[in-house]
């Protein structure tokens, strides 16, 4: 039986991924701080422990692995990663869980390893006009990350591609755009903005009114965590180290993603736009090259994962309200 470590399976992506590989017959052993908050843990061992600790790593990657997925990172929406306050403690707590992960997977001569980037590595100059972003591989130098966070998952990606030249740990490198989905967080500060959204619509009252960060024309892309947990098998299992983008290409305003929603729900809200964290004005993957390499690309439109979101998050949300009561 092959076996696979999901660093991060506590979280909303290492938990959807702890189940697919679950369910292709692999032997899988978890690792995070905390279990996964919304539904039980599929892994067949699970470390509760912190992967800033060296001891922990060792105990969590203390034989070989055929795949390692590090997911493990100290992250959050707009609301936790562009005010500022979180920069040391992200820049920090990051950079040291991947300097232990990576020794330990040299030391154990692991498979493959898959390091989770991200979009927001890319340089802020490229992203100034909300049509027109760009987001292609080639562009990540001259870098200029608009974040903390995207500088410290832009030295990662070089800690591991460093790795793979100089000790031949066998990597794949994937830089996510704002995965989205169902048993993710929506509430509490460290929500993305399809959460957030969701969670607002949900809890107003038909003919209420929302607010929404900005001026509402930033531009992003959002992926389903189904596609995306394909792309990342995907890539892990080819012969391409990366980095390749893994996210959608249907680009939309953060108001019209909003109204989607308000769509979705079947009632009649208003948005207002409100002084808010917003990070760069345009985010789009440019999927070119991992279609090319690969053979990946997206295909389900933006509308029918917000539809499964929004039912989950409003579920959560009556749920509350009826504990609350």
């Amino acid at each position: 039986m092959k076996k696979a470590l999901v660093c991060g399976a506590g979280g909303f992506i290492g938990s959807h991924l702890v189940k697919r590989l679950k369910s292709e017959g692999f032997w899988v052993r978890g690792a995070d701080l905390k279990f996964p908050e919304y539904d039980k843990t599929a892994a067949d061992d699970f470390v509760q422990g912190d992967l800033r600790d060296q001891t922990v790593c060792n105990k969590v990657l203390d034989q070989y692995f055929d795949e390692v997925y590090q997911l493990a990172a100290d992250m959050g929406g707009a609301g936790y990663i562009f005010t500022g306050e979180n920069d040391a403690n992200v820049m920090h707590n990051s950079s040291l869980i991947n300097l232990n992960i990576v020794e330990r997977c040299v030391k154990q001569k692991i498979g493959r390893v898959f390091y989770s980037s991200s979009a927001c590595m890319y340089p802020a100059y490229n992203q100034e006009d909300p049509d027109n972003p760009k987001c292609n591989e080639d562009s990540a130098y001259p870098a200029a990350p608009d974040s903390e966070y995207g500088w410290e998952k832009l030295f990662s990606e070089r800690l591991y591609l460093a790795f793979n030249r100089n000790y031949g740990l066998n990597v794949r490198v994937a830089r996510f755009h704002n995965i989205f989905g169902i048993l993710g967080t929506w509430k509490g500060g460290k929500e993305k903005a399809p959460a957030a959204l969701c969670r607002k619509v949900a809890e107003t009252e038909d003919g209420g009114v929302i607010e929404v960060w900005g001026d509402g024309k930033q531009t992003r892309s959002f992926l389903y965590i189904d596609e995306c947990i394909d792309g990342i098998l995907r890539l892990t299992r080819s012969d391409w180290t990366g980095p390749v983008n893994i996210g959608s290409e249907e680009m939309v305003s953060i108001n019209q993603l909003a109204e989607m929603i308000i769509g979705i729900s079947g009632k009649k809200i208003s948005i207002k736009n409100i002084p808010g964290p917003v990070g760069v004005r345009g985010r789009n993957s440019d999927n070119k090259l991992i279609e090319e390499k690969i053979n990946w690309k997206p295909t389900q439109p933006l509308i029918e994962g917000l539809k499964q979101t929004y039912t989950w998050i409003n579920e959560q949300v009556k749920t509350s309200v009826d504990t609350i009561v």
